[in-house]
């Protein structure tokens, strides 16, 4: 009898087999996901408007590398977002805000799973992480139910909010459920419960209308689910 013989019938030998086998089907599953899994991504480079539409002559300009809707001066007229060029699904996005004014209603927000109305044209429709007294890191339904799905408690958001300086807004939305994040804290964990209510959509940055306001983004990074 061989050594080769009495290696396949050692029982120690077909065991490790079995195991070199099991560890070479997980690796490939391991980097089959992983090829599934994009590197987050820069929305806004800092500089450009590249990748994003909407009023830039008069709503929307860009300082010290961030994008700033509104005016301090003068009163906002109407809802006005700034808008990705490309829809998003499920996924993980990250920026920074500051939301500035004393006079009239100030605030702003995030949209998500979203696109644009026909009428008015400068009005959007979908879910939004909102911004500003009252609102502050709760979920919206924009221009659709038109109410609040989601608010944290106000004793949280005074702990973490940090008024008329940057905070840090994270938003992640994957099969149906949605959580948000201010500075750190979840403030929102909500699954919709209509399944007629689409999953994906444009992203928008808001400055809503009616106050003397002026709010900030930057480094927004977006991180894709699979």
């Amino acid at each position: 009898m061989t050594s080769d013989c009495v290696l396949a019938r050692n029982p120690y030998f077909s065991f490790m087999k079995k195991i070199c086998f099991l560890l070479v089907v997980l690796g490939f599953i391991a980097v089959t996901n992983l090829s599934y899994s994009q590197s987050p991504k820069k929305l806004f480079d800092g500089e450009t408007f590249q990748g994003w539409e909407g009023d830039t002559t008069r709503t929307w300009q860009i300082e010290d590398g961030a994008l700033v809707g509104g005016s301090l001066s003068e009163t906002v007229p109407h809802n006005n977002f700034l808008v990705t060029t490309q829809p998003y699904e499920d996924f993980v996005l990250r920026l920074k805000f500051k939301l500035l004014g004393d006079e009239g209603f100030i605030n702003a927000g995030v949209q998500f799973h979203s696109r644009r109305l026909d009428d008015p044209t400068y009005e959007m429709i979908g879910y939004q992480a909102d911004l500003g007294k009252d609102y502050w890191a709760s979920l919206y339904d924009e221009s659709r139910r038109r109410k609040t799905l989601a608010a944290p408690d106000s004793a949280l958001v005074a702990k973490l909010l940090k008024p008329n300086a940057w905070n840090d807004y994270e938003i992640r939305t994957q099969d149906g459920r949605i959580q948000l994040w201010l500075n750190g804290e979840l403030t929102v964990d909500y699954t919709e419960p209509d399944e007629n209510i689409l999953q994906s959509g444009y992203i928008g940055l808001q400055i809503h209308g009616g106050g003397k306001a002026k709010v900030f983004y930057k480094d927004i990074m977006l991180e894709e689910l699979p």
